[in-house]
Order: structure tokens, then C-alpha cells, then sequence
């Protein structure tokens, strides 16, 4: 790897750091559940990056499979929370495309 390459990953991965520094501090501080949910989906997000660029800077490609099973786990969590907050519980079927039965109206149907 050539010196110019390997200050640049050593950028990058600095720079990720601190956008997940930045996703904590709206972890922490959001003030709705959807800020927090999405504060921590980018942090899972910003995660598999940097184990990206890390398992490059050490010479071990390999380790992107890690990151891949990483940012899977990290959408199906996202999902299954969304899906536990709409309906407070994660036993609901969800509607099939084309029946009516779980939709919402909205606007002057509405009655």
C-alpha cells in the first residue's frame, strides 16, 4: 500500500469515528423514538465502514464479510423495532398486498 493510501484510510476512519461520536450525541440527546431508532441505525451503518476501512488498514480483506453480516443483522434490527413501535408487538401480520384489512384511512374516509 502506498503512503498516500494509507494516510487516506487513516483519515477515513478517523472521520467515521467522529460521525459515530456525532450519531451518540443524537442517541442520547433525540428528542423523539424515530430520531434515537435512526441515530442508532446510522451508528450500526457508520460501524460497518469502518470495519471496512479498518480490516484494510491492517491488510485483512477478509474481514468485509464480518461487515456484511454486520450491516445485515443491522437492518433486520431496524425493521423488527419500527415493526415493534408501530404495533407494540412483533406477533402481527402484517396485510397482504391486496387485501384492505390493515390499511389506515386518512383524509374525509376517514369515519
Amino acid at each position: 500500500m502506498s503512503p498516500f493510501m494509507g494516510y487516506f484510510m487513516l483519515g477515513s476512519a478517523f472521520l467515521i469515528i467522529v460521525s459515530m461520536a456525532l450519531m451518540l450525541v443524537r442517541l442520547i440527546g433525540g428528542p423523539t423514538l424515530y430520531d434515537r431508532l435512526l441515530a442508532v441505525n446510522s451508528f450500526g451503518t457508520k460501524t460497518v465502514l469502518f470495519l471496512c476501512v479498518f480490516c484494510f488498514i491492517i491488510g485483512r480483506p477478509d474481514g468485509v464479510d464480518i461487515a456484511l453480516l454486520y450491516a445485515l443483522m443491522n437492518f433486520i434490527a431496524t425493521i423488527a423495532a419500527l415493526k415493534f413501535f408501530n404495533y407494540r408487538a412483533l406477533d402481527v401480520e402484517l396485510p397482504s398486498g391486496n387485501s384492505t384489512a390493515g390499511r389506515v384511512k386518512v383524509g374525509e374516509d376517514a369515519r
